[in-house]
């Protein structure tokens, strides 16, 4: 009953009730969008926010507990390609760019999935430590990377060397603008600290629920309009998108918990292992891996594992993460 009531809340808490008022728009072909330049801004906002936020909430913590969790997160955030690719490869039969495209996607985070895990754990009064988004910020770009030098590791033609593949990987996973924002905002929080906040904090906390309503109504929108696609993918894609995400999920949480997390903080490290970037990877990919077909990589981050995190397995994480007392 306890994971059927946690689902309930968070099936009707206002942002995921804003996200299904998309998905109902774009079944029903509504012509409800937002504009780009107000999802841009909304999206800039969002990360910001929580960046500052987070840095922030490192420095009132101090680096000594800070770092061995961001180290866990920062090795999860890597290691996640690494066995979700060879997955995709015989399991899927997709080709090397589509397949380490995907992995990337699954290794990097959404950062929606984790507010809307930290509105979850606010609403059911479970504590966690503020300065998880140093989590968010630190496992963006590994993933990322690991998966481009996978995609681009036997296709290079000669006119690169290696060294130079590599060298525009980092550089496309470092310098996007979401990693780019959320790190640099991380930065500035952690320099501020509380006196900074305090100047702030009517723009970054008062706001911050009702921005993030209207930007799932768009993300609600943008899932919707994919959904078609699903027949596309077809049904390994599908499984691998719920599944998945529970398995790097369970291995989140107990990592969470080995570098000594509360069970808020470990279940959000869970959240993050488990979620599949739609902001920064996709932007990415796009560059470094135009080969890779975006029906894939999207559809399965955006249409299938988003929706089941944000309904159902938030729950899931901060459920398994109680049962993991040690």
């Amino acid at each position: 009953m306890d994971l059927f009531d946690a689902v309930s809340a968070n099936l009707l808490s206002p942002a995921v009730l804003f996200f299904m008022l998309g998905l109902a728009a774009a079944v029903m072909k509504s012509d409800l969008r937002m504009p780009e330049p107000l999802y841009v801004g909304l999206t800039i906002y969002l990360l910001a926010a929580i960046g500052f936020k987070g840095g922030v909430a490192v420095a009132n913590a101090g680096l000594a507990k800070v770092w061995l969790p961001s180290l866990a997160a920062i090795v999860l955030g890597a290691l996640i390609p690494l066995w979700t690719y060879p997955l995709l490869r015989r399991g899927g039969k997709l080709g090397r760019a589509d397949a380490a495209a995907i992995a990337a996607h699954y290794g990097s985070v959404s950062a929606v999935t984790f507010i809307a895990a930290t509105n979850h754990l606010k609403a059911v009064n479970e504590p966690f430590e503020n300065y998880a988004t140093a989590f968010l910020a630190v496992m963006e770009s590994p993933a990322i990377l690991v998966g481009i030098v996978l995609g681009k590791m036997k296709q290079n033609n000669g006119s690169e060397s290696r060294g130079a593949v590599l060298r525009k990987a980092v550089h496309e996973a470092l310098f996007g603008r979401s990693i780019f924002l959320l790190v640099g905002a991380l930065f500035v929080g952690a320099l501020c600290g509380e006196t900074g906040m305090k100047k702030v904090e009517p723009f970054f906390v008062a706001p911050f629920q009702g921005v993030l309503a209207l930007f799932l109504l768009e993300m609600g929108v943008v899932a919707g309009k994919r959904f078609g696609d699903l027949r596309k993918v077809g049904p390994f894609l599908l499984g691998f998108g719920i599944l998945v995400p529970i398995v790097n999920g369970a291995i989140g949480v107990l990592l969470g918990k080995l570098s000594g997390l509360e069970t808020g903080g470990a279940a959000l490290l869970g959240v993050l292992a488990s979620s599949a970037s739609y902001i920064a990877a996709p932007a990415a990919i796009r560059i470094s891996l135009p080969e890779a077909n975006p029906t894939l990589y999207l559809t399965s981050a955006l249409a299938i594992t988003f929706p089941f995190n944000i309904a159902i397995g938030i729950p899931i994480y901060l459920e398994m993460a109680r049962a993991l007392q040690f």
